[in-house]
């Protein structure tokens, strides 16, 4: 009993430790998500830096309210991934609930199935949360998605950090 609780607690301080310790790997490249709700909602404002959660300072992504909306970001290389963090704007936090957090190479499905890292339960009114994909020892991938599967969804992201590790295939 008392090894699964220190393996618990080790797993727990990774998490920690692996957001921490390295770069976020999603700052300075591009995203693209599945339509744009207004001029001032583009997939790239989800990762300027800025976790600013009011929507209308330009610091949001927003889809359109469509069936199965998604958003993507190509890091570019391929990297093992260990943490998400994802920033809720300021209002309707359960706008997120059920997303999906998928990791992988592939863009069947505009990349919405590749390796499922999490799914996001809740995030607070402009609360930040981070999600693991460490039980998994990290997933391997070039983009990271986050995908609603609702009939009518709009997915709104204020911001998406990304840490992992170059993983050179």
């Amino acid at each position: 009993m008392m090894s699964h609780s220190l393996l618990a607690l080790a797993a727990l301080c990774a998490l920690f430790s692996v957001a921490d310790s390295q770069e976020n790997v999603a700052a300075g490249v591009r995203a693209t998500q599945s339509t744009t709700f207004r001029f001032y909602a583009d997939a790239n404002n989800a990762i300027d830096g800025n976790p600013n959660p009011k929507f209308r300072h330009s610091s949001c992504s927003s889809t359109r309210r469509q069936k199965d909306p998604w958003w993507r970001v190509d890091l570019k290389e391929h990297y093992r991934i260990f943490v998400v963090r994802v920033t809720n704007r300021d209002c309707k936090p359960q706008r997120l609930d059920g997303a999906e957090i998928r990791i992988g190479d592939s863009l069947d499905n505009n990349g919405n199935n590749n390796t499922l890292c999490a799914t996001i339960d809740s995030i607070p009114r402009g609360g930040t949360k981070s999600f693991s994909c460490a039980a998994l020892n990290g997933v391997h991938g070039r983009f990271v998605n986050i995908f609603l599967r609702k009939s009518r969804g709009i997915l709104t992201l204020c911001e998406v950090e990304v840490y992992g590790a170059l993983d050179p295939q």
